[in-house]
């Protein structure tokens, strides 16, 4: 896809897979926090 090409929204689908994969992106780099927070402390 070129940037010269004229602007049209990516499908339904793809447009929520990408929301997902930056939430669970989100998540588990909040998860990776707390663990490294409670293998820390310990």
């Amino acid at each position: 896809m070129l940037w010269s090409d004229p602007e049209n929204e990516p499908p339904k689908e793809l447009r929520e897979t990408q929301a997902m994969l930056r939430r669970m992106g989100v998540l588990l780099a909040l998860a990776m926090v707390l663990a490294m927070f409670v293998l820390g402390v310990h």
